[in-house]
C-alpha cells in the first residue's frame, strides 16, 4: 500500500525513514527544501504538495506544527480530503486541541475516509529509533487497521478511545514532561553549583527515585547521555516553542474544565521567557539554561 507522509520536520521526517527502512513506498511532502532533501536520499518519493502526495495513498501520515496546519492540510482549499479516495486511513500525529481533529474527522467521514488521532511521545530519539509511544483515538476497527503500519515507528501502540482521546493523553502527558523537565533541571543545576560532578548526580537520580525520561534519556545536562539533544547544543530536538505550544492546550483545556493545574501555568512561563529570549527553536531541556549564570 502506498503511504503519504505530509510534515518531515525533526519528528516526522524521522518516523518517515522508519517507514522506509521497512520497504514501504512513501510519497512526501514539507515545506522545507532540506527535509526533503534528506528525504529523497533514503527512498522516498517528493511531491510539492500535500494533494499530490495524498492522491496516490492509501494512508496518510501528518506530523504538523498546530491545528490551523493540520485543518489546512486536510480541510483548506487545496486540503487532502478533496483527493483521497474513498476507504483511505489518515493517521494524524500532530499534537493539537481534541476539537480541531474531531471535526476534520467529521468531515472525512462524510467522504467515506478515516480519520484518527495518533499523536507520539518518545521524543526525536524515540522516532529515530522507532521506539514511540502512540496513543491512538479511533474506533476499534480503525485501530486495529492502522496498528501495521505504526509498528514500524513504534514499540508501543495504545488505544486511548474514540477520536480526540489520543490528543487528551498527549496534553496530559507533555504537561508531566515539561514539569518534569524544569524539576530535572533545578535539580542538576543546584547540584552543580553546590559542587557534585553532573555525570555523579545524574547516576544517583537515575537509580532512585528521582529518575524519570527527562533526567535519564533526554538529562538536560550536556554529556550526560549522547544521544540527547543537550550533547549537540539543544539542537534537532523537540523545539521550545512546541512545548510551549503543548502546555498552553493544557492550560486552555484545564480552564475549559474547570480543572486547576497550578505548576503547569508556572512551568508555561517559563517555555514563554525561554521562546522570548530568542531560544523558541532550541530542544526544551535547554530550560536549564535559564537556572545558569553562563550556558551549558
Amino acid at each position: 500500500m502506498n503511504i503519504a507522509f505530509i510534515g518531515l520536520g525533526n519528528m516526522g521526517g524521522a518516523m518517515a525513514q522508519n517507514l522506509l527502512k521497512a520497504d514501504q513506498k512513501v510519497f512526501g511532502f514539507d515545506l522545507s527544501p532540506k527535509a526533503l532533501e534528506q528525504f529523497a536520499a533514503s527512498g522516498g518519493v517528493v511531491c510539492d504538495s500535500p494533494q499530490a502526495a495524498a492522491k496516490q495513498a492509501d494512508v496518510v501520515i501528518t506530523m504538523l506544527p498546530a491545528a490551523k496546519h493540520v485543518r489546512e492540510v486536510y480541510l483548506g482549499e487545496n486540503g487532502i480530503l478533496a483527493v483521497l479516495k474513498a476507504g483511505a486511513l489518515c493517521i494524524d500525529s500532530s499534537t493539537i486541541d481534541p476539537q480541531s481533529i474531531k471535526d476534520v474527522a467529521a468531515a472525512a467521514k462524510a467522504k467515506h475516509i478515516n480519520v484518527c488521532d495518533a499523536p507520539v511521545s518518545g521524543g526525536t530519539i524515540g522516532a529515530q529509533a522507532g521506539t514511540l509511544t502512540f496513543m491512538v483515538g479511533a474506533d476499534e476497527p480503525i485501530f486495529q487497521a492502522i496498528q501495521p503500519y505504526l509498528s514500524l515507528m513504534g514499540k508501543n501502540i495504545v488505544h486511548c478511545g474514540d477520536v480526540g482521546t489520543g490528543q487528551i493523553a498527549k496534553i496530559c502527558n507533555n504537561l508531566i514532561l515539561g514539569i518534569s523537565m524544569v524539576a530535572v533541571a533545578e535539580g542538576m543545576a543546584l547540584g552543580a553549583k553546590l559542587g557534585i560532578d553532573p555525570e555523579a548526580l545524574a547516576g544517583v537520580i537515575n537509580s532512585s527515585s528521582g529518575r524519570c525520561w527527562s533526567s535519564d534519556v533526554c538529562n538536560p545536562w550536556p554529556g550526560i547521555n549522547a544521544n540527547a539533544p543537550a550533547a549537540r547544543g539543544y539542537q534537532d530536538g523537540f523545539a521550545t516553542q512546541l512545548m510551549l505550544k503543548d502546555l498552553g492546550l493544557a492550560v486552555e483545556a484545564a480552564e475549559q474544565a474547570q480543572q486547576p493545574i497550578l505548576l503547569g501555568g508556572f512551568v508555561q512561563q517559563l517555555y514563554q521567557q525561554r521562546c522570548m529570549q530568542g531560544n523558541a527553536g532550541l530542544d526544551f531541556s535547554s530550560i536549564i539554561q535559564q537556572y545558569l549564570p553562563a550556558k551549558v
